[in-house]
C-alpha cells in the first residue's frame, strides 16, 4: 500500500479511537450520577433497561478499541492491510469500511462460513 495511503489509514484510526474514548469518558460520568428521584418502579425499570443497554454498546466499543489499537500496530510494523490468512492485500474498499480489518474478504467469508457450520453441529 502506498505511504501516503497508510497515513490516511493512520490517521482515520487514530480519529475513530479519540471518539470511542471521548464517548466512554462522557457515559462513566453518565452512569455514576446518582438515581433521580424515580416516581415508581417502572421509572426504575425503564432507567435500568437503559443503562443496561449502554453498557452493552460501551463493551462492543471496549473491543473495537482493542482492535483499532491492534490496526495501529499493524501500521508501525507494516503490516496493515494484509491478509493474516493467505498473506495477500485487502482491498482498499474493505478497508475503508472496516479499517480494523485483519482478513481480504475471501478468508473473512471462509472464517464465516466454517463458524456457521461449527455452531450448527
Amino acid at each position: 500500500m502506498e505511504p501516503d495511503r497508510l497515513e490516511f489509514f493512520r490517521n482515520l484510526l487514530n480519529e475513530r479511537l479519540r471518539a470511542l474514548l471521548s464517548e466512554a469518558g462522557a457515559t462513566l460520568g453518565d452512569l455514576t450520577v446518582e438515581k433521580e428521584n424515580l416516581a415508581d418502579a417502572i421509572d426504575l425499570a425503564s432507567m435500568e433497561s437503559n443503562r443496561d443497554f449502554q453498557l452493552r454498546i460501551r463493551d462492543r466499543e471496549r473491543v473495537l478499541i482493542h482492535k483499532i489499537k491492534e490496526a495501529i500496530v499493524r501500521l508501525d510494523v507494516g503490516d496493515y492491510g494484509t491478509c493474516l490468512s493467505c498473506g495477500n492485500e485487502i482491498a482498499e474498499k474493505r478497508l475503508m469500511a472496516r479499517p480494523v480489518a485483519t482478513h481480504c474478504i475471501d478468508c473473512k467469508t471462509e472464517l464465516e462460513q466454517l463458524e456457521r457450520s461449527t455452531r450448527d453441529m
